[in-house]
């Protein structure tokens, strides 16, 4: 039997429960197609149907589970292609984000990018994960917003909201918060330098290390589970 984890009635709040699927959904825990029963996750976390279904909505706008009238929820099979093609777009966009920001960050906002920065540094050194992707995920935002590109961030956020458990995922793997924090490094640099263009590069190149390392994690389910159709 797998083992599912167990959580503690204090803590089961929407957010905690979308973060526990979503961990079993790419460790493995919960295979593809298996089943997602609303009244048994309800008893699993202890908590009423409302915080199940709502959690199941973003895992489904997420792309991690599927949601069909009559047949209930399913964990998605998902393929390394969709993920490359994915990662591939948006490392475009958060680089253009980057290249934007790199010719209107004012120094007062290069410097606060660098003390969102030290604040995921202090979650490296302290392998705190969670820490370490709401710090990230606030660099980023910071970052992204002052592109002064609305339809920029809307294809951003969209994106990220495919993206963003794989990304929580990824920094659990050794070192990759402290080489994260590298990365964020060379990139305030050349933004500091105006250097467009390479704000551009790097950024790109940060977010493909990412895909690399996500479709590494799909690979393992396949091998555990079987090869997806894609």
């Amino acid at each position: 039997m797998r083992h599912m984890t167990k959580v503690a009635p204090a803590v089961s709040s929407t957010a905690n429960i979308i973060s526990v699927l979503e961990d079993e959904i790419l460790n493995g825990t919960l295979a593809p197609e298996d089943r997602l029963d609303e009244q048994g996750l309800a008893r699993r976390f202890n908590v009423s149907r409302t915080p199940i279904r709502e959690a199941l909505r973003h895992l489904a706008s997420s792309g991690l589970v599927d949601i069909k009238p009559n047949q209930g929820t399913t964990v998605r099979r998902l393929t390394t292609s969709d993920l490359i093609e994915m990662f591939q777009v948006f490392g475009e966009l958060c680089g253009l984000g980057a290249q934007l920001g790199a010719r209107r960050l004012s120094s007062a906002e290069i410097d606060k990018l660098r003390a969102l920065n030290q604040v995921c540094a202090d979650a490296a050194e302290e392998d705190d994960a969670d820490k370490f992707f709401r710090a990230n995920l606030e660099f980023h935002d910071f970052l992204d917003a002052r592109s002064k590109n609305n339809y920029l961030l809307s294809e951003i956020h969209k994106m990220s909201k495919h993206l963003n458990a794989y990304r929580r995922f990824i920094t659990l793997q050794p070192r990759r918060m402290m080489r994260s924090v590298e990365e964020h490094n060379q990139i305030i640099d050349a933004i500091g330098k105006g250097d467009e263009e390479a704000a551009h590069i790097l950024m790109r190149k940060h977010v493909n290390l990412l895909a690399g390392s996500a479709t590494d994690v799909l690979i393992a389910l396949e091998n555990k589970h079987g090869p997806s159709d894609g």
